[in-house]
């Protein structure tokens, strides 16, 4: 074994103590789980290559986070006594120190040395009982297990053999702690993300560009991707910062079937047929840290209304397994709800179709026997089981089959989760969508419009666009002129459900068994180091004066008759005074407890040690202090400068060398230019096409290199109804152009010439009419035509240089699009399948709807010509982006837009603070998804609206009040030039005839007769 192998002694014993009590628990009940066993013995053999874990490995897994071959583990009611080799038993002395008590002996070349360490064993399981617990299946072999099988059956007629296959399950395996509950959660969303990132990607192209690919290539495929540590390392919001891609293994699959021939075991295999658009079925599963995760979704490819039935049906069985999966609850009784389902349904004939075993326990071994879910199974589910849910039905019949391969079909959905306390499991592999409107893809266009009442359904992660978004017109006097009252009934119950989704999700996501608390992040000590040795102090600290070494980024101050180096990271600020003859310069330090800003919030190792507030110097020499307190300020600006340089470019990535093409001219688009711009210069170049990325080339020679493996979106942006042509690579992580780092890059070429004024010309003279005019708008329409159509071709060999990557070429949806303002300037937005973007002033704006969390649309109130939109992602440490000033009269087109791509939104009359708002989620979002989530924000808007009423309703005017105001207001229209004459002198008569004490008294009563309160209780003014 390696040198690093580190034993936790302290999870050891923990488990050990667990085991060993519910032994002592059983034998006290009657012996219904152990079988009266007195001793324990698992036996470990040689190492044996195999994805799959035995019961003997995973004790050893369990108690000491390792295998250790050749090792007999015998447990007593009192102690461990563990055989084992020399050089384990190196890694399993510290052991020793704890209860209950380990006892190692060490096995040797020595033979007798040897039997005695077995005949010790023996006497132990003879003098703790007539019964001994064995593992029934023991799959041990090697040396080690033949010389101890030899032994033992000395005295095998001797004692009774009780199996404790079941025990081992039940008392120590199937309940899982804290530790392993996260690393079951990693496994499975390494798992997801293998399965909805890479193999619907991977087979949506096969599909959509009627590939030849073979179930076995495109298992392989899946299978290499596991050593993809980009891949895994770009699921930041699936996985945990620390995860480790080493660690990772296969347990089951990759395995991929379709065309008729189906095997729902976990013992299939791909095989090498073709895929068939038609039902195909893919499931995985990984190990993590020796704990795994399984998952398994069916696709269907032009279904039909029976097979889309079918589906729907299964959806409903899996689901009521899962919410009938509860602490207490019999695993018989799981299986027969299933059941119950399917004869409860429109299609009862489908339970002889239904697999025999629904899943299982999971966990360190890939399917737990003990656990499985059948109709005679009794064990009962307690907190902290995992298990996998396996529910299909088996070889189909299609009455409509749409070739010969689907005159049959199966079915199979696959989840792993996790068994809570009165309440429903935690469904760890959510992030794969199972409903139909993910998993069902239609191709065939024609079909769809002959059955004009069947719906179209789309792979949400291609992106979905109502037609009922697309407007003729953008003139409002051209659109109607009413909401259609039943849309937004369809779009408030869509919206509901949306809502309920995303509450059930993030208490999954966030749930507060897994531990999973995405707090803000805690700042981490900094170390710096100003001189590694003695001599590498400046030469000016013999002198015991004040050096500042700017190489070193360091002040050497004198103290106590030595000189002490700070580091300037360790300075908060400098200042030099005069009083009299003498200089003062003070320096202050940074330290806890200061109640400084944000900016000088610095953690230290030891808050509690002495720390140096500041330090006062005095002189005579006035000039030199100056002079030092300004190189302080200098010297400590340009840290914070390198410091804020260092942090804006940790996320820039270095990309690996482009690949290019030698045995022929690579495809090339000319005389385009690049923003951000090289160097600030405008210079036309080319872009290129390379076997592993693009590059840029100017007539200056500079490059620029783009991997496909780092782009995220690839954008083509015609230039209709605008002045250039456009192709736009959105990037995963910037890359240096010059001196700036940049996420977008965008090739463009201007699409119009400047326009010459001919009105002098000669020509013009002789010719009348607007002949050339004509030919100069048709000319320019051919131009803008061509180079649409050759960009888009660029665009499309872009994509097809990079197939394997999983992106395509995205064009916005030009008539979805509206004003508002996401940075400085108010730009249009344009929705895509896949994104929001704004491809045509800098900044660029690029929103992946797949990270949106939801949407609140902000200032949404009666009077107001303008309306704001934020979007919250689902990675809650990532601030929102806000898109202000949007008309409102895409108030409603934007309803429908975010509606259509299924993503939550609310409204409210206000602004709100969302920097407050994200520190409250991310501080705690298991407690933020507990009370409500994001149900605050349609609560608030609803609780306005109603403020709102009460406001109005609060005044009304009479009749007779309204006569005599709208005489006033009559009087008042019908003005001439003496009108303020007139004001004048009626006001002076007024004055004249009554006081102000008598006038506010006939204002008062005037007021309780119209029903009015005082102006001070925040009624109303009435305009006079």
């Amino acid at each position: 074994m390696a040198d690093e192998v580190k034993i936790d002694s302290q999870t050891f014993h923990s488990r050990l103590s667990t085991l060993t009590q519910a032994w002592k628990a059983d034998r006290r009940s009657g012996d219904a789980l152990f079988g009266g066993a007195g001793s324990l013995v698992v036996l470990m053999g040689k190492n044996e290559e195999s994805a799959t874990y035995h019961k003997n490995n995973a004790i050893h897994y369990w108690l000491l986070g390792y295998e250790f071959p050749a090792t007999l583990l015998l447990f007593t009611p009192e102690a461990l006594w563990i055989v084992t080799t020399a050089k384990k038993a190196r890694y399993l002395e510290p052991l020793k120190v704890g209860k209950p008590p380990i006892e190692i002996l060490k096995f040797s070349k020595d033979t007798e040395q040897n039997l005695r360490h077995f005949e010790k064993c023996l006497d132990l399981i003879k003098t703790s009982g007539k019964k001994v617990g064995i593992l029934a299946k023991d799959t041990a072999a090697g040396p080690f297990a033949e010389e101890w099988r030899k032994v033992y059956g000395d005295i095998a007629k001797d004692v009774e053999e009780v199996d404790i296959t079941a025990a081992l399950s039940i008392a120590a395996l199937s309940v899982k702690d804290e530790t392993e509950l996260r690393n079951m959660r990693d496994s499975a969303r390494a798992s997801t993300g293998l399965m909805t990132d890479f193999f619907v990607e991977e087979m949506s192209e096969v599909l959509d560009e009627e590939k030849k690919v073979t179930h076995k290539q495109l298992s392989d495929k899946i299978d290499r991707k596991i050593d993809d540590t980009k891949f895994f390392h770009n699921l930041k919001s699936k996985l945990a910062a620390d995860f480790d891609t080493q660690q990772l293994d296969w347990i089951y699959g990759p395995v991929v079937q379709s065309g008729g021939n189906y095997d729902l075991k976990l013992t299939a295999q791909s095989d090498e047929n073709n895929l068939h658009a038609g039902t195909i079925i893919a499931g995985l599963g990984l190990r993590y840290k020796s704990y795994c995760s399984m998952i398994a979704r069916t696709y269907l490819v032009d279904p039909n209304d029976a097979q889309e039935a079918t589906y729907k049906l299964l959806l409903n069985v899996h689901e009521a397994m899962i919410k009938g999966a509860r602490e207490g609850v019999a695993i018989k009784d799981l299986y027969n709800k299933a059941v119950s389902v399917i004869k409860a349904s429109k299609k009862p004939e489908l339970e002889k179709h239904f697999v025999k075993t629904a899943g299982g326990g999971i966990g360190l071994e890939t399917k737990d026997v003990v656990l499985a879910i059948n109709a005679k199974n009794t064990r009962v589910l307690k907190d902290g089981m995992t298990l996998y849910i396996s529910t299909g039905f088996t070889d189909v019949e299609n009455r409509q089959p749409q070739d010969k391969k689907s005159k049959t079909y199966s079915l199979l959905v696959t989840d792993t989760i996790r068994i809570r306390r009165d309440q429903d499991p935690a469904v760890f592999t959510n992030g794969a969508a199972s409903d139909t409107g993910s998993v069902c893809f239609f191709f065939k266009d024609e079909e769809e419009e002959a059955k004009p009442k069947k719906e179209t359904k789309k792979d949400p992660k291609v992106g979905a666009v109502a037609a009922s978004n697309i407007t003729k017109t953008k003139l409002r006097q051209d659109r109607p002129g009413q909401i259609d009252e039943g849309a937004e009934a369809r779009r408030r119950e869509h919206q509901k459900e949306l809502s309920q989704k995303k509450q059930q999700e993030g208490l999954a996501m966030y749930s507060e068994a897994v531990g999973d608390e995405d707090g803000v992040a805690q700042k981490k000590f900094k170390k710096f180091e100003s001189y590694k040795r003695d001599n590498q102090f400046p030469s000016k600290v013999k002198d015991l004066a004040v050096v500042v070494d700017e190489k070193a980024s360091t002040i050497v101050l004198p103290i106590m008759g030595r000189p002490v180096p700070f580091h300037i990271q360790t300075v908060k600020n400098a200042s030099k005074t005069d009083e009299g003859e003498f200089a003062y310069l003070r320096i202050n330090f940074l330290s806890p407890g200061q109640g400084v800003g944000r900016k000088d919030d610095q953690p230290f190792e030891d808050p509690t040690a002495h720390f140096v507030r500041s330090l006062t110097f005095r002189s005579r020499d006035i000039e030199r202090m100056g002079q030092i307190a300004d190189q302080i300020t200098n010297l400590r600006k340009n840290a914070v400068r390198k410091e804020q340089e260092k942090k804006e470019l940790e996320d820039v990535v270095e990309q690996d060398k482009l690949a290019e093409v030698r045995n022929r001219r690579p495809q090339r688009l000319e005389n385009v230019f690049v923003r951000p711009a090289m160097d600030g210069k405008r210079i036309s170049g080319e872009v290129e096409i390379h076997q592993n990325g693009l590059r840029y080339i100017d007539h200056r020679g500079s490059k620029i290199d783009i991997l496909f493996s780092n782009v995220k979106h690839l954008f083509f942006q015609p230039c209709t109804h605008e002045l250039i042509v456009i192709i736009h690579v959105h990037l995963k992580n910037p890359i240096m152009i010059g001196k700036k780092k940049a996420k977008d890059v965008q090739f463009y070429r201007e699409a119009t010439d400047m326009p010459h004024d001919e009105t002098g010309n000669r020509k013009r003279k002789h010719r009348y009419g607007d002949e050339e005019e004509f030919e100069q708008e048709q000319e320019e329409r051919r131009r803008r035509a061509q180079l649409d159509k050759d960009f888009k071709r660029f665009a499309e060999d872009i994509q097809q240089a990079a197939r394997d990557e999983g992106w395509g070429v995205d064009i916005p949806f030009r008539e979805l699009g509206f004003n508002g303002v996401p940075n400085r300037s108010n730009v249009y937005m344009q929705p895509t399948a896949d994104c929001l973007v704004q491809l045509t002033e800098p900044p660029f704006t690029v929103l992946t709807l797949d990270d949106i969390e939801v949407a609140h649309l902000e200032r949404v109130q009666f009077g107001l010509k303008n309306f704001d939109m934020v979007f919250v992602f689902k990675d809650f440490h990532r601030p929102p982006v806000h898109i202000n000033t949007i008309p409102v009269e895409s108030l409603e087109p934007v309803k429908e837009w975010l509606d259509s791509i299924n993503i939550a939104y609310s409204e409210g009359p206000l602004n709100l603070n969302w920097s407050t708002i994200m520190k409250t989620i991310t501080a705690d979002p298991h407690q933020f998804f507990k009370d409500g989530g994001w149900s605050f924000l349609a609560a608030e808007s609803d609780d306005e609206g109603e403020d709102d009423e009460e406001e109005e309703s609060a005044f009304e005017m009479s009749e007779s009040e309204l006569a005599v105001s709208e005489e006033s207001s009559d009087d008042e229209s019908d003005f001439d030039d003496d009108a303020s004459a007139d004001e004048g002198s009626a006001a002076s008569e007024e004055s004249a005839g009554e006081d102000w004490d008598e006038l506010e008294k006939k204002a008062k009563k005037k007021d309780r007769e119209g029903g009015l309160e005082d102006e001070d209780s925040g009624g109303r003014k009435r305009k006079r």
